[in-house]
């Protein structure tokens, strides 16, 4: 819509311009001069239920812009910045909800006509606003196994809006896709295989002012950038009883350990790639329904939302090497667990096998790697 009305010159059958009378063979009439300097805005004037997060910016079609303020409410003008052309005139910083916005300016039409630029427009007010949680942190060093992950504070209805809200730039480039995991309260990128060790990742996602459903619009922008470090690959085997840690292709530690009771289904260490979480020097244990509570062990390593991790058991030294007697963890000497421990990154996987039960969805976290890549992409909203 225009916001100030294009000068428009006409030629009457009367006038004595030349070039705009029309000559008999051309069946009568005056040739239009075409209009100059139209100014046009984004949104038009007059919108409302705008969303915040869309682009806001005013242009000239045939001319360049004098001056140009957008004003809020309380009389504050809003950053913008101009193109060197000085054409077109755009928004730099977020517009709040439910809020009237108008413009004001001056345009000059190629034929130097002074044009005025007006209008307003009102946003949005959201029935709902939903946030998200990155799960990475700006400068960190994570495993080659790392997924991005993006928790929201509530259920996603419109899950496309949200992913085209979202990119990872990746350096070198990396194959990867999105997929919504957790009741759709979550959305997961991984790479098609594992990271290639010293990447350089930045995940951006633009949720403010977007629409992500039915009245429902993100409350902000979360962003991080962070690197891959070195590879570093776990290797177990409930049946030998081993675990061993595979450094940039070398295998540097060849660990004995117990795993899970494999009789009992509740304590059976599970199959599958496992990705480690976090890790505490301390760490209280619970299983109620085993008859423990705060059971305090050292070197602890999580490596899923199951109750597994790695830690140090000096109880089962006996079993180590031998037999699996656990509650599901993979249990290791006081040393062992401690050089293991000082090895981590988050994100590092734990690849074991040997088990009957599978790491899965209910297993919760970082499940990511136990889909194909066929599977994982088709998870996306926008593969579907």
């Amino acid at each position: 819509m225009v916001l100030a009305i294009a000068v428009v010159l006409g030629a009457s059958a009367c006038s004595g311009d030349a070039e705009n009378v029309a000559s008999p063979d051309e069946g009568g009439g005056a040739k239009p001069v075409a209009a100059t300097g139209a100014v046009q805005a984004q949104p038009t004037d007059g919108a409302k239920n705008v969303a915040p997060g869309e682009p806001v910016q005013v242009s000239v079609s045939d001319g360049t812009i004098e001056s140009v303020a957008l004003t809020n409410p309380d009389g504050k003008q809003v950053a913008g910045e101009t193109t060197p052309d000085k054409r077109a005139w755009s928004v730099t910083e977020p517009l709040g909800y439910g809020k009237t916005y108008t413009w004001s300016g001056a345009a000059v039409g190629a034929d130097g006509k002074r044009l005025p630029i007006g209008g307003a427009f009102t946003t949005v007010k959201p029935k709902k606003q939903i946030s998200g949680s990155l799960n990475v942190g700006d400068g960190q060093t994570y495993g080659v196994a790392m997924p991005v992950g993006i928790t929201f504070d509530s259920k996603v209805t419109d899950k496309a809006a949200v992913e085209k809200a979202l990119t990872v730039e990746t350096t070198p480039k990396t194959e990867g896709s999105w997929a919504w995991l957790e009741n759709d309260t979550a959305v997961h990128w991984r790479p098609k295989d594992y990271w290639q060790p010293d990447t350089q990742v930045k995940v951006d996602a633009k949720l403010y002012g977007k629409q992500l459903g039915e009245g429902v619009y993100g409350k902000s922008d979360v962003a991080a950038s962070f690197q891959i470090g070195r590879s570093q690959v776990v290797k177990g085997n409930t049946q030998t009883h081993r675990m061993q840690v595979i450094r940039d292709g070398q295998q540097v530690a060849d660990y004995p350990v117990s795993y899970g009771l494999d009789s009992d289904p509740g304590r059976v260490t599970r199959s599958g790639t496992h990705v480690v979480m976090t890790k505490h020097d301390k760490y209280f244990m619970n299983n109620p329904g085993y008859g423990y509570e705060d059971f305090e062990v050292s070197w602890a390593v999580r490596i899923s939302n199951n109750g597994e991790f790695t830690h140090a058991a000096p109880w089962s030294a006996a079993q180590q090497g031998s037999s699996n007697v656990s509650h599901g963890c993979l249990n290791m000497s006081m040393a062992d667990a401690k050089a293991y421990y000082d090895s981590v990154l988050p994100g590092d996987p734990v690849e074991i096998e040997g088990s009957s039960q599978q790491l899965g969805a209910k297993d919760g976290a970082y499940h990511d790697w136990t889909y194909s890549w066929d599977e994982w992409a088709g998870m996306s909203a926008l593969n579907g």
